[in-house]
């Protein structure tokens, strides 16, 4: 199996998608001080929360890239063996082509130099054997880096998402003790 290498991150960049790192409100009194924000929990949690769903229609957006990433490394994988198989025929190959879902044909192949590779929005282009592997050796080895990419900027999205919950948590708790704080110093004064 080829090792693929992963581009190299930047000194401060943490993810290769450029995802923006939460940051851990560690003394929750001192940040609401410090946003202006001492008053209104409501506006802090607010804008938690939309941080907490922009952080999650990132991670779908990649949910979904990996899975086409998924299904697309098995197909070039058996493209290239096709390719193989194309290059080592002398004689007419007997085979079957699937025309639809479950339906098939069976047909005779004569040998050949070239094949036609889709390359999408409904372009196909006819190459040679040679150019057709070069091709799709690339679109392989791109396809499993880009994954490999997907999956480490995933872990680094779980972790903002965890990150913003906790805050999102840790600032409602600090509501929840100033109001009891509220109403047992109004207690007292009664």
């Amino acid at each position: 199996m080829e090792v693929v290498e992963l581009p190299k991150l930047e000194n401060d960049q943490k993810s290769y998608a450029g995802i923006p790192e939460a940051v851990f409100v560690d003394d929750v009194e001192k940040y609401m001080k410090d946003s202006g924000n001492e008053d209104s929990v409501e506006r802090v949690l607010k804008n938690f929360d939309e941080q907490h769903s922009k952080y999650r229609f990132m991670e779908y957006s990649m949910i979904s890239r990996k899975r086409r990433l998924r299904q697309q490394i098995p197909d070039l994988t058996k493209n290239l063996e096709m390719i193989k198989i194309l290059r080592d025929q002398s004689e007419d190959q007997e085979t079957q082509f699937l025309l639809s879902e479950q339906v098939f044909v069976k047909t005779t192949m004569p040998p050949t130099k070239t094949v036609c590779l889709w390359l999408g929005a409904n372009v196909m282009l006819e190459y040679p054997l040679d150019e057709a592997e070069e091709l799709l050796r690339q679109n392989k080895k791109s396809a499993e880096v880009n994954l490999r990419c997907l999956e480490h900027d995933q872990e680094f999205l779980r972790d903002q998402i965890t990150t913003t919950e906790v805050n999102m948590a840790r600032v409602h708790n600090y509501d929840v003790k100033k109001r009891q704080a509220l109403k047992a110093s109004g207690e007292d004064k009664s």
